[in-house]
């Protein structure tokens, strides 16, 4: 995966509010970038500090919030109240099935539902600012 758009959309943040550009906050946004599933604040810690031993929480929770400010991830809270992080930048609108018994999380794209929420809108005249739809169950896994 190619880091060069992600990395200047970062850089460009934390020069506008003249922060600068660390060697721990690269390895950060490499990470997750480069994790290709819902992280928590925790798992992220510690993959990063498998490099960068000194690296602290308070750090990690920082620049994930740096993150989601300039667009390139979104915060995302379950049931379950753990803190999630999702990619955002180049990743087109999807929704999540959650099992409730082993915490799985499946994206879901589908038009026809789109299409559903579109009509509901322009019928309704409501004009929207974002949304997200979960779907809480037991996944094929678990109900075996």
């Amino acid at each position: 995966m190619s880091l060069g758009k992600e990395e200047k959309i970062f850089e460009d943040h934390l020069a506008a509010k003249y922060l600068k550009h660390s060697e721990q906050r690269k390895e950060i946004l490499h990470s997750f970038l480069n994790t290709d599933r819902h992280l928590t604040a925790d798992e992220l810690y510690r993959i990063v500090k498998r490099k960068y031993p000194a690296v602290g929480y308070a750090t990690i929770y920082r620049t994930l919030k740096l993150l989601c400010e300039c667009g390139l991830c979104r915060e995302l809270k379950f049931e379950d109240g753990v803190a999630r992080y999702e990619h955002l930048y180049g990743h087109q609108h999807h929704d999540h099935l959650i099992c409730t018994k082993c915490g799985r999380f499946v994206e879901v794209v589908d038009p026809e539902i789109e299409r559903l929420q579109e009509k509901l809108i322009k019928r309704h005249g409501f004009y929207p600012e974002r949304h997200r739809m979960e779907l809480y169950g037991v996944c094929k896994q678990c109900k075996k």
